[in-house]
């Protein structure tokens, strides 16, 4: 997510989304790959990879057109990549982010003209695996690898018990929050996530902020607060979960209602929406609260660290997202990279893929988008993750279980479509928290009735 994320929040360029649009039926006419009913059963096997790559072998990739600093590096990567080999010849295609790039996928899938190597967001590898878009990987990736994978990478990437997805970065959420400011409030700051702020606990400190001067000490990124928003599944559901609610049943992934709609969720939501009508939070339309000492409080993700830290050096710290009474929890998940279930050979593709997966290839990638490396190894090159350092938080987080994924089930995207649109309604137009639930928990019901309950094949 990063929200990203995905999920990110974070600003595209305009011009660039128009132009990746208008090539879209020339890129669907010249990218190769596609699934017939028999690569379709392939892709439930596991023989992906056995180990050889027969002559030349050419790979087209789509990758998503995210910050200039992570496109320029996956560039260089993929030239290094063919100048240093002959056999495996790797094609990169850069696309639009976000529902663009999402919808491009589809109309890909359907033609049969997905790219060899996919590039995507991970909650989206659910909807993926289930339809047949993409080929398990189980037998490509080495087990020292896999066990150097974060777990929440690993996670991330698995369905129905198969690995069907990898990433090179991870994700972070916390509170940003000026130290010097909170202690000259006498307000605490928690020092890891057994001691995060109760909600309640945060409610007070944003009235204490209030009356030092701070007329909107919280920011929440509601610039992105919108319909439709990945910003607001990822961002906020953790929020939910914290309250001991969920955005679907997460056991059978079998009905949103009463779980959804539940009263735990209508709690958390409800002091959310209290914030807001409390004029506490800010409504960030410079996307510059934080930067510009408006709020002293920013719930916001890894992608801020850079920008934040440059505005108060010395002065900023990362805690974790409040406690709404079943202790913290925070979000995780960002892009990730799946095989095709087309008729490229699954070890050429993996042989780029495990390039990309060094450590010091990792480590290229988290410097240029600020995300948290996917493996422990890459984890060890950047000083900033250790104990001590600024972005410990995040780590610390996905290591031991305080970040939890978005709903590992193909009906995710009428999930936080669902969710993301009733977020929006309370947070902006202030509708009453139980109606804007119910609603979704009905949309989400509506989609597991339309697909059967998304049956796994061979069910």
């Amino acid at each position: 997510m990063k929200a990203s994320p995905s999920s990110s929040g974070v600003r595209r360029s305009r011009r660039a989304l128009v132009a990746g649009l208008s090539m879209v039926a020339l890129l669907l006419a010249g990218c190769g790959g596609g699934s017939d009913d028999s690569k379709s059963d392939r892709a439930h096997g596991d023989t992906t990879c056995d180990g050889r790559v027969e002559g030349t072998a050419h790979v087209t990739v789509w990758f998503h057109s995210g910050p200039s600093g992570e496109v320029a590096t996956l560039q260089q990567q993929v030239k290094e990549f063919n100048r240093a080999q002959r056999q495996v010849r790797v094609e990169l295609v850069n696309l639009p982010e976000n529902r663009p790039y999402t919808d491009l996928v589809d109309s890909a899938a359907a033609s049969g003209d997905l790219p060899d190597l996919l590039d995507f967001d991970g909650p989206n590898l659910y909807s993926y695996a289930w339809s047949g878009k993409l080929k398990p990987i189980d037998s490509c990736v080495p087990e020292n690898l896999r066990e150097d994978l974060l777990p929440s990478i690993r996670r991330q990437g698995t369905y129905a018990g198969r690995l069907w997805g990898i990433g090179t970065f991870d994700s972070g959420l916390g509170l940003y929050v000026r130290p010097s400011v909170l202690k000259k409030a006498g307000i605490r700051i928690p020092q890891g996530t057994a001691d995060a702020w109760t909600a309640d606990e945060l409610t007070g400190i944003l009235a204490e902020l209030r009356e030092r001067g701070y007329r909107t000490p919280l920011d929440v990124g509601l610039l992105f607060v919108k319909p439709g928003e990945e910003w607001n599944t990822y961002g906020f559901a953790p929020a939910v979960w914290s309250a001991g609610g969920d955005l679907i049943d997460p056991h059978t992934y079998s009905t949103a209602d009463g779980y959804l709609n539940s009263p735990e969720s209508v709690r958390a939501l409800t002091v959310m929406q209290d914030w807001a009508e409390a004029g506490y939070i800010d409504p960030n339309k410079d996307e510059k609260a934080f930067d510009k000492g408006r709020s002293v409080i920013s719930w916001s993700g890894h992608w801020r660290y850079p920008e934040y830290t440059k505005a108060f050096p010395g002065d900023v710290a990362i805690v974790p997202l409040p406690d709404f009474g079943r202790g913290t929890v925070t979000g995780m998940g960002s892009y990730q990279w799946g095989v095709t279930a087309g008729t490229a050979d699954g070890d050429a593709v993996w042989r780029f893929l495990a390039y990309l997966m060094r450590p010091e290839q990792i480590r290229r990638m988290s410097v240029a988008n600020g995300g948290i490396p996917a493996t422990n190894s890459a984890v060890r090159l950047a000083p900033k993750y250790d104990a001590g350092g600024g972005e410990h938080l995040f780590i610390e987080q996905l290591r031991d279980g305080v970040a939890r994924p978005r709903p590992q089930t193909p009906a995710y995207p009428a999930i936080t479509r669902a969710f993301s649109d009733a977020f929006a309604k309370i947070m902006l137009d202030r509708a009453p928290v139980k109606a804007a639930l119910d609603q979704a928990a009905e949309a989400v019901d509506k989609d597991l009735a339309a697909h059967d309950g998304y049956p796994q094949k061979g069910s």
